[in-house]
């Protein structure tokens, strides 16, 4: 018995369910409870957010009830797990330290509470599915060590573009198939000037965070999700930013391939994003070089090549997640983790002109956007992570659009994250 429902089916059976914290119950996490609802096998033992209300919201979305109890400290969530029920908290400590949690779910968004939450699960031995894309990004490599020497799973999410294209990058490679490129659809219109006001009505109509809204419209996420593919695949972007060209499904295999074959990439091996009809898919391009290979790839209706599109038109975000879950318990597999050296960064551009003494504010506010950057230069020019930009303090002013490095800036608290990051920094580069 291998299939992953069955496994499901088994632990249902056996009356164990895989058991699961959850740290952030916002949109995506009221989405993962309600799906874990629909399921044999697996349940959200306990959600913890920054309101209690909040948590139980995302409670009653599930099919599957149990009593529930709030837990003000990890004793308090031990007594009611064993008495059977729920746990709601704003203490992600009582999460991660709960006995009979295998797996905890990072839907926060935050980069700083990215790194505490993995430290806290890799010392009680539990795997961590990382939705926290932004964090994977800044500390992804150092934290998939340390899972690795705690015997536990570092893990992208499915469902998330970034292990939605991995998906098909794992399958190509595993196949033989040389991979030119990787992408997503961008899903909002790009307004790299956006900010939560001019957004407050839109995420108002989407029931979402503003600031998470403007997060996507200014371009960061796209940034930091095609950041995260290139770390965990070695594909680059062949230009600061990506093209980001305007083009439709039946366009990609001819677009996102080299300028000798009438494409727009300098070189083979690049992420990127396209504007069009791609939306909600992921796709890549493939080549290969077997004739015989090609012939049949022909006769299958993927064209006259050289180039082909292996396309996923659909990304459940959220909805997925808990198949991630089950992988890392049942198989120990990731649904996709950076290398151990980065070869992208996403860096901070100034949104808006900054004056000295400002301190930058969270990722889709008002200081700055994310760009992708290939890391060597990042490196060189010390330019400031995307993920350790919040709370920093001007120097100096700098024009919009400036990339900002470390020499334009002062340091206001070592947080854990930078902490993780200077060590990443100094021992993922060899």
């Amino acid at each position: 018995m291998n299939a992953i429902d069955e496994k499901l089916q088994q632990r249902e059976e056996d009356g164990r369910p895989v058991k699961v914290g959850l740290i952030g119950a916002g949109q995506m996490g009221q989405e993962i409870i309600a799906q874990t609802g629909e399921m044999t096998g697996m349940e959200i033992a306990g959600v913890v957010d920054l309101t209690v209300e909040r948590a139980l919201k995302g409670y009653s979305y599930s099919r599957k009830q149990k009593p529930i109890e709030e837990a003000r400290t990890p004793q308090e969530a031990e007594k009611a797990s064993r008495d059977g029920r729920w746990i709601v908290s704003t203490d992600h400590r009582v999460v991660t330290s709960l006995a009979g949690i295998e797996a905890v779910i990072d839907a926060t968004g935050s980069p700083p509470m990215g790194a505490v939450l993995s430290v806290d699960c890799f010392r009680a031995r539990k795997h961590i599915v990382m939705m926290n894309v932004e964090c994977d990004i800044t500390i992804g490599p150092i934290l998939h060590e340390m899972a690795r020497d705690a015997g536990v799973v570092y893990t992208l999410a499915s469902g998330d573009e970034p292990a939605a294209i991995l998906e098909l990058y794992r399958f190509a490679k595993a196949l033989g198939f040389t991979v030119v490129s990787a992408g997503k659809g961008k899903n909002n219109p790009l307004d790299v000037y956006a900010t939560p006001e001019s957004l407050a009505e839109k995420a108002k109509a989407r029931d979402m965070s503003a600031r998470m809204l403007c997060e996507f419209v200014d371009g960061s996420k796209t940034m930091v999700e095609m950041a995260a593919v290139s770390n965990a695949t070695g594909l680059v972007p062949d230009k600061r930013g990506m093209h980001g060209p305007r083009c439709n499904i039946s366009e990609l295999q001819k677009v996102f391939v080299p300028k000798k074959d009438g494409g727009i990439l300098e070189n083979p091996g690049a992420v990127d994003y396209a504007i069009g009809d791609v939306n909600p898919g992921v796709f890549i391009v493939v080549t290969t070089g077997n004739k015989r290979i090609r012939e049949g790839l022909i006769q299958r209706d993927m064209g006259l090549g050289p180039y082909y599109l292996l396309f996923r038109p659909y990304h459940l975000c959220s909805c997925e997640v808990p198949l991630t879950v089950a992988r890392a318990v049942f198989y120990g597999e990731s649904s996709g983790h950076p290398m151990r050296r980065p070869v992208s960064e996403c860096i901070a551009l100034a949104k808006r002109d900054l004056k000295a003494g400002e301190t930058l504010d969270a990722i889709g506010e008002h200081c700055y956007r994310g760009c992708i950057e290939r890391a060597e230069p990042a490196r060189r020019d010390a330019l400031v992570p995307l993920g350790l930009a919040r709370d920093l303090v001007m120097k100096r002013g700098v024009p919009r659009d400036a990339a900002l490095s470390w020499d334009m800036v002062d340091v206001r608290e070592e947080s854990l994250l930078l902490q993780l990051r200077r060590t990443q920094d100094r021992t993922h580069w060899q």
